[in-house]
């Protein structure tokens, strides 16, 4: 009996990601020198490591059926309030309290005026991007910020059992919310509410709750991004961060999370990631100037947009196929 085509497009599009990072690991390890050694390996986990720490929360933002453009902004925020606040106070716990607080905030406005307003979360988190951004050049006053607390280091360069702790609290994120996604009453709420707002509503799910939880828990997972980066570069800059939206989004979306919500898996969002982070190490071996990088990166972003639409719409290639089939099988008229 013959397989149909439509069904082997879709269990192919459910083991693309796997197979996509498989093949790029193959074919790195051929044409890039020292790609496979360990040192290399150890750097490109750790390299990922901000993007792994947001990307979760992405996954429930976009499972959704919303985006968040601000968390590369919420980020370059908490880091330099943190900075701030410890510069002023001497103490670790305030400054992490600030940097957490920011984005907490930040989550919760944009979640608000999504849910509240019915506006496009797109739009909402462009707006806030900018605002955000904005405040962290004021509270810095434009300069990079010293964090005196050399204990406050460690969070960035040390390790427990050999592993670097953003790593672990990368690793930590992808529990967490796995367990939040796939075990929790709120986690199928979301994919819910992503597949179908209305029928969600209509069976008592309480949908703008939601989405402000949600977004509240993207900008606590920024603000932690922005903490951990703070320690690892020892001071918290207004301007770092850019672009990293569109890394954790191309990320999600490489990973197998549907940008028309209602699909997302924590294993295929930890595949995207890895995805993500491989091109960026390999161009970087590869001393690929800064300005073919964005390309690169932009490529990347446009072909994990169109792998999603194949995904949830095979009949674009299945129905072509299935045409020609049954043109073929189907005998001329005299």
């Amino acid at each position: 009996m013959m397989s149909n085509p439509l069904s082997s497009i879709r269990r192919f599009s459910a083991a693309g990601p796997l197979v996509m990072l498989a093949v790029l690991f193959v074919l790195l390890s051929v044409f890039v020198p020292d790609f496979l050694g360990v040192r290399n390996m150890r750097g490109l986990i750790l390299s990922v490591t901000l993007v792994g720490t947001i990307a979760p929360t992405m996954m429930l933002v976009l499972a959704l059926r919303e985006v968040d453009l601000s968390v590369g902004s919420t980020t370059a925020l908490a880091g330099v309030l943190c900075a701030v606040v410890m510069a002023s106070t001497n103490s670790i716990l305030l400054g992490v309290g600030a940097g957490l607080a920011a984005g907490a905030l930040v989550g919760l406005m944009n979640g608000f005026v999504v849910a509240k307003f019915k506006l496009n979360s797109l739009i909402v988190t462009l707006a806030t991007m900018e605002i955000v951004r904005g405040l962290a050049f004021l509270v810095s006053g434009g300069e990079a910020v010293s964090i005196p607390v050399e204990r406050f280091y460690v969070l960035g360069s040390g390790s427990f059992l050999g592993i670097n702790y953003p790593i672990w609290i990368a690793l930590i994120c992808f529990v967490v919310f796995a367990i939040v996604l796939n075990r929790t009453v709120f986690g199928r709420n979301v994919l819910a509410i992503g597949g179908n707002p209305e029928a969600a509503r209509l069976a008592g799910v309480p949908v703008n709750r939601v989405r402000v939880l949600v977004f509240v828990l993207q900008g606590l997972a920024a603000g932690v991004a922005g903490i951990v980066l703070a320690s690892r570069i020892t001071s918290g800059q207004p301007n770092t961060s850019q672009g990293l939206e569109l890394a954790v989004i191309s990320a999600c979306v490489l990973g197998g999370v549907s940008l028309s919500g209602g699909i997302a898996t924590i294993t295929g969002v930890i595949v995207g990631v890895l995805i993500m982070g491989a091109a960026q190490n390999a161009l970087n071996l590869l001393d690929v100037p800064t300005f073919y990088q964005f390309v690169v990166r932009g490529g990347i972003l446009l072909a994990a947009v169109m792998f999603d639409r194949l995904r949830q719409s095979p009949g674009l290639l299945g129905a072509g196929f299935l045409r020609r089939r049954t043109s073929a099988s189907t005998p001329s008229k005299a």
